[in-house]
């Protein structure tokens, strides 16, 4: 019998398909906007601290605030492939329950991280002292806040629930504000730090109210077992990352001056709104991969070529507008920093398109589960990261630095695209077992 609308009107199953089909793309739309919108909260107000912070303090107290801003990105990416990216690729979609209980132990394994690594960073803060060690020290007692915001943001994404996430980091956005005021009367790199670290605190803590749930860590020991196949891959993938970041502005803080360091960090400002962008992204493309891959494995190696197609070209059209920025507005916006700034807008933008192209390639890799795949990859790129980057340095100071690190990551991103059309292979027409008598 011929199915019936209300209306009298009849349907076939083509239409229905038709229906099905249009459902899950406005569902896919508004998980993306969700991310885009999350980032451009979350990155907004990176962005405030950071243009806050290189107009307080001039380009070398900049630069030591840029030194514990990358050294929390490292502890970050040490927390997210322990405790979230197992999350997100293994419960995304799944059912409530399952979920729920994911998400305890993960964000309870965050929490943990952010615990040992900042006593241990604490302890070196103190044993430093000077200009650099006060910074260190602070961010030590702020890492367990800081991790656990960002474990209930994935936690958030893997559920398709990102208006959680989003108005988690709106409530961080908020609780900035006075925090902000209050660093700027003091007038101290740690200051800022605290400030920082409070408010993203103030957002953990409203996660559990979101969510419902109250992170455990003592399932993080279980959390780790189950997911070692996983975790302890994307470990080294993600510190081999951000370990390179964090080496090359060591590094090019002893080449060139700290002063290189914050020069470094104001032209990335520059691009903070698209980085936003890609960022946002970033946080559902693993999910978005995933669910492709399951619904309709075939066009996976298609949606990361649109997605990582789309960033850098994103990103090539916002370096070209900076470009055009009068010396005025830069003044304005980074300070005594711009001057500095403005010389690496060309390379920055090339390296931040090269990693955009290759997020693409990143998200197929996750999605297949390909964690070997996905390393060999990282370490690659990690390793030309570090090696352009400090010897352009040597050859060229700050720009050499620039133009090297634009040269890696590109060249690393072209390494991603080959490993991902060789596990599509695989994936298609995987390889018999051979069994012998």
């Amino acid at each position: 019998m011929t199915p019936m609308t209300t209306e009298g009107e009849t349907t076939t199953p083509a239409d229905g398909a038709k229906d099905a089909r249009r459902t899950a793309k406005r569902a896919l739309v508004g998980r993306l906007s969700w991310g885009l919108a999350d980032q451009a909260a979350s990155s907004m107000s990176n962005f405030v601290v950071g243009i806050y912070v290189a107009r307080s303090l001039g380009v070398t107290a900049f630069g030591v605030f840029s030194l514990a801003w990358v050294t929390y990105g490292v502890v970050l990416n040490v927390s997210r492939g322990l405790a979230t990216d197992p999350l997100v690729v293994r419960f995304s979609g799944v059912s409530d329950a399952s979920w729920r209980g994911a998400a305890a132990r993960s964000t309870g394994t965050a929490l943990g991280v952010g615990a040992a690594i900042g006593a241990a960073c604490l302890v070196v803060g103190l044993a430093l002292g000077g200009s650099v060690g006060p910074a260190f020290a602070c961010l030590g007692v702020m890492l367990p806040g800081l991790l656990l915001q960002d474990a209930w943001r994935f936690s958030f994404f893997a559920a398709g629930t990102g208006r959680k996430a989003f108005v988690n980091d709106l409530v961080w956005g908020i609780a900035l504000v006075p925090a902000m005021v209050v660093a700027a009367r003091v007038g101290s790199v740690a200051a800022f730090v605290l400030a920082w670290g409070a408010s993203a605190t103030v957002a953990a803590a409203y996660g559990c109210f979101q969510s419902g749930i109250r992170p455990r860590m003592t399932g993080a020991r279980g959390w780790l077992r189950e997911q070692r196949d996983l975790g302890y891959r994307y470990l080294v993938e993600n510190v081999s990352l951000s370990g390179a970041s964090q080496l090359r502005a060591y590094g090019l803080g002893a080449i060139v001056g700290v002063g290189a360091v914050g020069a470094v960090r104001g032209a990335e400002l520059l691009l903070g709104p698209f980085l936003a962008v890609l960022m946002g992204l970033s946080l559902v493309t693993v999910p978005e991969a995933a669910r492709v891959l399951r619904r309709a494995p075939h066009r996976l190696g298609s949606f990361c070529l649109l997605l990582g197609g789309g960033q850098a070209a994103a990103a090539l059209l916002w370096g070209g507008a900076l470009q055009l920025m009068p010396d005025r507005l830069g003044e304005f916006v980074l300070g005594d920093v711009w001057h500095s700034a403005a010389q690496l807008i060309v390379p920055v933008t090339l390296g931040v398109a090269g990693a955009g192209l290759g997020t693409g390639a990143a998200a197929g890799l996750r999605a297949l589960g390909a964690a070997r795949r996905s390393l060999r990859c990282q370490l690659f790129a990690s390793a030309c990261y570090v090696s352009g980057g400090l010897g352009g340095a040597a050859v060229a100071g700050t720009v050499g630095s620039a133009w090297g690190v634009a040269a890696a990551t590109v060249s690393g991103s072209a390494v991603w695209w080959l490993h991902l059309r060789s596990a599509l292979r695989e994936h298609h027409h995987p390889i018999p077992e051979v069994r012998t008598s």
